[in-house]
């Protein structure tokens, strides 16, 4: 007896909508492999009808008020809180997450960056007006920019939605968001709540495929394309971009270093440091999966973090034991496996290395060793459950191999010399480093990356300040 799946809809101008020729795709469960729902697959028609309800709402939310925009957010941060199970089961839907984890590691944070951007709203910041020319005053404006065309990634559904829409409204932009073709389900049920909150068309969702995602990008209506996904899709947009101008907003891949002196605390740098890779089944372009350890502890680092690796466990969303569920899909489940079986013959598995169970998309935690600077792994992003390790000599050639990959989002140096960790801090070429720690964010403080990690900054109020953009008045005191 076959199930009936749920149906997602799309919302355009205040009101869910199925996509216009009545296309879908099934959403399937990464933990189970099976079906639970079905979305729409908007096509040009569910674009323009939403870029217009975005565009016929933008005068109206422009001119409103700091102070009503951060009671909008606010309210909205409310209504997230008061419905967080609902979102959790969404998610857990979505990616196969554990539930706990899930309600502890992300709701919080995702009303927390919200709050905050209803706090940027009155708090922008600028030069003074003044005379900089005798007998005119010059006044600097900081503007929305318009209708913001928003692509967010399947390996944090949720949070990455809040990251686009929170600045975007706050500053004044209108959004029309499109989820990942995976991950549709708790974007759906945001726009039921933000729906509630906010005047019909400020915020619109779109469900889709890549294609529905190339249509918005390159949609003359925008103003702005702002995406979270691969290198590939990036590059993508900002050609298409290129095409009429739009700003772009790039949050793309991520390689990062976890750079291991021999001074630290070895067991406690393996706990924290096998907690930030394997965190989110290491979907995550900031996860600690490229540690690079001094010579001298390579090898008793090795041992201790395939011990962590072992008693790391991933299983169902609802087992309290386990840190972390599957991979998002079948696909990333064989570019993950793909690598391992890859490797070279002078690398070493010295844990996992393998899919578990036969039930859902799930990979144990892994650690390989024994890499060289040129193999692949070291080089490209495997998003997935996977540490791998390098032994590094002196301080410079840690710096030579941490930088020596085309990303640079994020990195992390391990050492209890200060002197040294303010050398390293200087000297990586990564958008974020943390010291003794990896993977922490919080709403005040800005991540993005350089090279082909992107361009442009999320949370902070360089990330509202991203959704802006400056207009200069000069007035003569003549008259």
């Amino acid at each position: 007896m076959s199930t009936e799946l749920r149906r997602l809809r799309n919302y355009i101008d205040g009101e869910f909508r199925d996509a216009a020729d009545g296309r879908t795709t099934e959403v399937v469960n990464p933990a189970t492999g099976e079906a639970y729902a079905t979305a729409p697959l908007s096509g040009r028609a569910d674009v323009d009808a939403a870029m217009a309800a975005a565009a016929a709402a933008f005068p109206a939310w422009r001119d409103t008020t700091p102070a009503e925009r951060q009671r909008a957010l606010l309210k909205i941060a409310d209504a997230f809180e008061e419905r967080a199970e609902e979102l959790i089961a969404a998610e857990v839907e979505n990616t196969g997450k554990p539930i706990g984890l899930t309600r502890s590691e992300e709701i919080p944070p995702m009303v927390d960056q919200i709050r905050f951007f209803a706090g940027a709203a009155r708090m922008l910041e600028g030069r003074s007006a003044g005379e900089y020319m005798e007998g005119l005053t010059s006044i600097v404006r900081r503007e929305p920019i318009g209708v913001c065309a928003q692509v967010a990634p399947w390996n944090y559904p949720m949070m990455m939605a809040v990251w686009k829409f929170a600045p975007a409204l706050a500053a004044g932009n209108t959004v029309v968001l499109k989820p990942s073709d995976t991950t549709p389900a708790s974007t759906v049920l945001m726009a039921d709540i933000i729906g509630s909150v906010l005047p019909e068309g400020v915020f619109n969702v779109v469900c889709g495929d890549r294609d529905t995602g190339r249509l918005m990008v390159e949609h003359d209506t925008p103003a702005m394309a702002s995406i979270t996904g691969s290198v590939r899709a990036g590059m993508s947009v900002a050609e298409s971009a290129s095409k009429d101008l739009k700003r772009v907003h790039l949050e793309l891949g991520g390689k990062a270093p976890v750079v291991v002196f021999e001074d630290v605390d070895i067991d406690k740098a393996v706990e924290d440091i096998a907690m930030a890779g394997y965190f989110n089944a290491g979907q995550d372009c900031t996860a600690a999966t490229r540690v690079l350890v001094q010579e001298s502890v390579h090898d008793a680092f090795v041992a201790a973090l395939a011990k962590a690796a072992e008693d790391t466990k991933t299983g169902q969303p609802d087992d309290e034991d386990v840190l972390y569920g599957p991979l998002n899909n079948p696909n990333q489940l064989q570019q993950v496996a793909g690598f391992i079986e890859r490797l070279p013959a002078h690398a070493k598995v010295e844990a996992g290395g393998h899919q578990v169970g036969d039930k859902g998309y799930f990979y144990a935690p892994t650690v390989v060793s024994g890499l060289r600077q040129d193999d692949e792994i070291i080089q490209k992003e495997v998003f997935g459950p996977v540490i791998t390790v390098q032994s590094f000599t002196d301080e410079d050639q840690a710096v030579e191999w941490a930088n020596g990959v085309e990303y640079a989002l994020a990195s992390s140096v391990w050492t209890k010399d200060h002197g040294r960790a303010m050398r390293m801090s200087k000297k990586l070429d990564f958008g974020c480093v943390w010291i003794n720690t990896h993977i922490p964010l919080v709403a005040e403080m800005p991540h993005g990356g350089f090279k082909k990690s992107g361009y442009g900054k999320d949370l902070s109020a360089y990330g509202f300040e991203d959704y802006t953009r400056i207009k200069h008045v000069m007035t003569s005191l003549d008259g």
